[in-house]
C-alpha cells in the first residue's frame, strides 16, 4: 500500500469521526458523483472575509457518489473541491439554497463535464454562463482569425478584426447588466454586477444596485455591492 493510499485511509477515519453526529440539523444537501474517481476527498467550500472555509467533506474510497451537507442563511455562492493530490485545483463553483442541489461530472473533465440541478439561483446562472459561453468562443475565433492576419500582415483585417473584438466585448457587458436588470429579485444581479461588471461604467453598476428588490439589497451580495458602490463615491 502506497503511502498517499495509508494517508488517505487514516483521513478518511478521521472524517467519518468529525462526521459523527454533525450536521444533522443542515438545510443543505449536495449529492454528487464523479465518474472515473477511485480515491480522493471532496470538500463543501465557501469563501470567508480573506480564507476559504471547509463546511462539509468526504473521502471517494471506491464509490463514485458523495453527499456533503450545510446550513444555510441564504442563497450564496458554494465550491465543490476535488483533492486528488496531482498537485492541480479542481473546483466547481454552484449557486446553493436551501434544499438539494446535484451534481454530476467527470474526473477527466472536472470542471468542464460538470452538470448541476438544483436553486433557482444555479439555473439562472446555467443561463447566463451558456450563453458567456458563446461569446467566449465566438472571442477565440476572433483571436485566432487575427493572429493569422497579423502573420499575413494583413493590417485591414487586424483593424477590423480589433474593432470586432471592442464590440463582442461591449455585448458581453450589455448582455450581463440586461440581464442583471431582468433578474433584480433574485440574488444574481448583485453577484453578477459584483463578479462580471467590476470595471463597467458606474452608471450601469449603479443601475443594476438601483434596481434590485429591497430583499435582494438587503441579501449578502447585495449588501457587498452596495458597500462596493459607497466605497467608490467616497474616494471620488
Amino acid at each position: 500500500m502506497t503511502n498517499f493510499y495509508k494517508m488517505l485511509n487514516l483521513l478518511v477515519m478521521l472524517l467519518l469521526i468529525v462526521s459523527c453526529g454533525k450536521n444533522n440539523d443542515a438545510n443543505f444537501t449536495l449529492k454528487g458523483s464523479i465518474k472515473g474517481l477511485k480515491k480522493g476527498v471532496v470538500y463543501l467550500q465557501k469563501e470567508g472575509d480573506s480564507t476559504i472555509i471547509d463546511l462539509d467533506s468526504m473521502a471517494i474510497s471506491g464509490q463514485p457518489e458523495f453527499t456533503l451537507k450545510t446550513n444555510l442563511e441564504e442563497p450564496i455562492l458554494l465550491y465543490l473541491k476535488l483533492f486528488k493530490n496531482d498537485g492541480d485545483e479542481h473546483y466547481i463553483p454552484f449557486f446553493a439554497d436551501k434544499g438539494v442541489t446535484e451534481v454530476k461530472t467527470t474526473l477527466k473533465n472536472f470542471n468542464f463535464d460538470a452538470e448541476i440541478k438544483g436553486s433557482k439561483q444555479q439555473e439562472l446562472l446555467n443561463e447566463y454562463t451558456k450563453v458567456m459561453s458563446k461569446f467566449n468562443n465566438q472571442n477565440l475565433d476572433i483571436i485566432e482569425a487575427s493572429f493569422l492576419a497579423k502573420k499575413d500582415n494583413d493590417s485591414t483585417a487586424v483593424d477590423s478584426l480589433n474593432k470586432a473584438s471592442e464590440v463582442l466585448f461591449k455585448r458581453k457587458y450589455s448582455y450581463t447588466i440586461q440581464f442583471a436588470l431582468n433578474n433584480r429579485d433574485n440574488i444574481i444581479a448583485p453577484y453578477l454586477a459584483l463578479y462580471e461588471i467590476p470595471s463597467a461604467n458606474p452608471i450601469y453598476v449603479d443601475s443594476v444596485y438601483n434596481g434590485l428588490t429591497e430583499e435582494i439589497k438587503n441579501s449578502f451580495y447585495g449588501k457587498k455591492l452596495g458597500k462596493v458602490i459607497n466605497n467608490r463615491k467616497n474616494e471620488e
